[in-house]
Order: structure tokens, then C-alpha cells, then sequence
């Protein structure tokens, strides 16, 4: 563990700040599951558990209570033509916050993460949190998974945008709903979730695009540069960063790629993905091999087919022969 890290946890010990406790055993179980300490991070996170004390509030600048602010987000005003949530929230325990990533991508993503814990400290001397970050890569990458690790590893709720109920077909609609949901998210500290946002941002300068669209474009633009929260966060996601308009990358504080798997941390997610089930003798390099350029969707994939026929064979072992053919079926898919 780092000296850092260890510095922290003692002084919010002393401090008796619960909040800042909860949050550094969360980063130490991450530190300890990137490890490849598996069973470690889970002993920890039991442990963790077993010890939480029932909460009222936790500390978002305005101290609100964490069923308050759930209730406020599921009264998000409705499209007003459908009736139907412009937005979904994902409750806590269904976060996916265990990643991968290569070191220098993990660190971009430890450091909204430290600068958010901090925000206080910063706003002291004039300096703003990084609150709006746009995160690009191929698909499968975890893009989705990195704004579920950010919720998670800040302890803000997470609310999705519902593009399929927030685009309208009708003249000015898309633009009206996109403004109400930044409005109403900018009452409670969350974390504001646009995935596959390219469809409200692609470039104005294709021929092809109509001049509605080009409106959204515009408004989304508009509600960006006016989005300010002294204690929330904002993530937008993309597999289409080359359509965006150019005048979007500026809008957010940190861009981040989200990149395929390395060999290392293809050997990490596959290992962890098995890491519930007992694993035999498995030539590693070849395995790797076989599945370099392999999303770190499509090596969960794998894992989890691999370990499920070794169940369903009531071998309960994983082998060489189940990787290698769960393998072949992801790559066919």
C-alpha cells in the first residue's frame, strides 16, 4: 500500500471523519483487486461491509442525505409529450466498479477521483475539481464501467440519461428535455451520465445532418458551459469520437481514451473473471496470445463461458481445452 494512501487513512481515522474512511478503504480494495490480490480486496470488502454503520448523509457540500437525493432524482420532470423518465437511476450495489486499466489511464482516473475527495481544499485556493470528463474508446472498452467506478469511488448516485425518451422528433423537444435534465441534476449532487453522447453531438459541419439536429448540437454546447455544481460530476461516453463536434473537447476538464487491454491486463481481467471458480494448469502466454486485441468486454466474455462449462461439465476446473474453445465462439460472435 502506498505511504500516501496509508497517511490518509490514518488521518481521517484520528479525525473520526466515517466519510473519508469509507472512501480510502474503497481506493485500497481497488489498489489491492489491480493487484491481482483477488481474494485480499474481497476479505476487505467483507470486512468493510459487515463494519458500515447506517447512514443518513454523507458529505456532498450541502450534506444531503443519500435517500434524499434518489428521491429528488426520481422526480426528474418526464417528457412532456411521452410521459415517459428522461433519465434511469442506477441504485448503488448494482455498480460495476472493479477495473482494469493500463497504469497511466488508471492514474487519469485516480485523479478526478483525488481532486473530487479535495474539492474543498481546492475551491480555497480558487482552483476547480475536474467535474465534466469525457471518456472515448472502442466498444466493450469500459467506458461505461469507468462513470460507474467514478460514482462508486465518490459515493455520488448515478443517473443515466435516457436518450431513446430524450431525442423527439418534434421541432425543439430534444433541446427542451436536455435542459431539463441538466437543470433538475444540477439541484443534488450525482454523477450525470451521458452515454453514446454523440447522438446530441454530432458535428454541425456534416452536409448530412438537418438543421434540428444542429439546434441540439448548439443547446447541448449552451447547457455544458452553464453546468456548475460545487459537488457533482458529470461523464459524457463515446465509441464515435471522430463524428463529435470540434467544439465539444473543450466543454470538458479531462478526455479520457479508455483503451483495448494490454497483455497484462488481459492476463488481470481474465483472472479475475475467474477468480470465483478453481483454475487448472493453463499455458498463460499462449492463452494471452489468443486473445490479444480482445476488448476487456469480450475477455469477460470468455472468462465467464470458460467457467460455466466447466461447471456445467461438473469438472468445476477450469482447463486449457475451456478457455481455448470459449475463446473461438467470442471471436465468431
Amino acid at each position: 500500500m502506498k505511504a500516501e494512501l496509508l497517511k490518509r487513512l490514518f488521518r481521517a481515522i484520528a479525525s473520526e471523519d466515517e466519510e473519508a474512511v469509507d472512501k480510502l478503504a474503497c481506493l485500497i480494495i481497488q489498489n489491492e483487486r489491480q493487484k491481482g490480490h483477488n481474494l485480499l480486496a474481497d476479505q476487505l470488502e467483507n470486512i468493510s461491509k459487515q463494519n458500515q454503520k447506517p447512514k443518513t448523509a454523507y458529505s456532498t457540500g450541502s450534506k444531503t442525505s443519500e435517500r434524499a437525493t434518489f428521491q429528488q432524482l426520481s422526480e426528474l420532470p418526464t417528457s412532456k409529450r411521452f410521459n415517459t423518465p428522461l433519465v434511469t437511476a442506477i441504485p448503488r450495489e448494482k455498480l460495476q466498479h472493479h477495473m482494469v486499466l493500463p497504469e497511466d489511464t488508471e492514474k487519469r482516473f485516480q485523479r478526478i477521483e483525488q481532486e473530487y475527495v479535495a474539492r474543498d481544499r481546492l475551491a480555497h485556493y480558487g482552483l476547480r475539481y475536474r467535474q465534466k470528463v469525457l471518456l472515448y474508446g472502442v466498444p466493450g472498452c469500459g467506458k461505461t464501467m469507468g462513470a460507474e467506478r467514478l460514482a462508486w469511488n465518490t459515493g455520488l448516485p448515478l443517473i443515466k440519461v435516457r436518450f431513446d425518451a430524450m431525442v423527439s422528433s418534434f421541432l425543439g423537444e430534444t433541446a427542451s428535455n436536455l435542459r431539463t435534465v441538466f437543470e433538475t441534476a444540477s439541484q443534488s449532487p450525482c454523477l450525470l451520465f451521458l452515454d453514446e453522447c454523440d447522438s446530441i453531438a454530432k458535428s454541425r459541419e456534416d452536409s448530412q445532418e438537418v438543421g434540428e439536429i444542429k439546434r441540439v448540437v448548439n443547446t447541448f454546447l449552451q447547457v455544458l458551459d452553464e453546468y456548475e455544481s460545487s459537488s457533482s460530476l458529470l461523464v459524457a461516453a463515446t465509441n464515435l469520437d471522430g463524428s463529435l463536434d470540434t467544439a465539444l473537447w473543450r466543454r470538458f476538464d479531462d478526455v479520457i481514451e479508455v483503451p483495448k487491454p494490454g497483455e497484462e491486463e488481459l492476463k488481470l481481467i481474465l483472472k479475475q473473471t475467474l477468480s470465483a471458480i478453481e483454475v487448472g494448469t493453463i499455458n498463460w502466454p499462449l492463452i494471452i496470445k489468443q486473445i490479444n486485441g480482445f476488448s476487456a468486454a469480450q475477455v469477460v466474455k470468455a472468462g465467464q463461458a470458460a467457467a460455466k462449462r466447466a461447471i456445467l461439465d461438473r469438472e468445476e476446473l477450469v482447463i486449457q481445452e475451456h478457455l481455448e474453445d470459449a475463446i473461438t465462439e467470442v471471436r465468431i460472435i
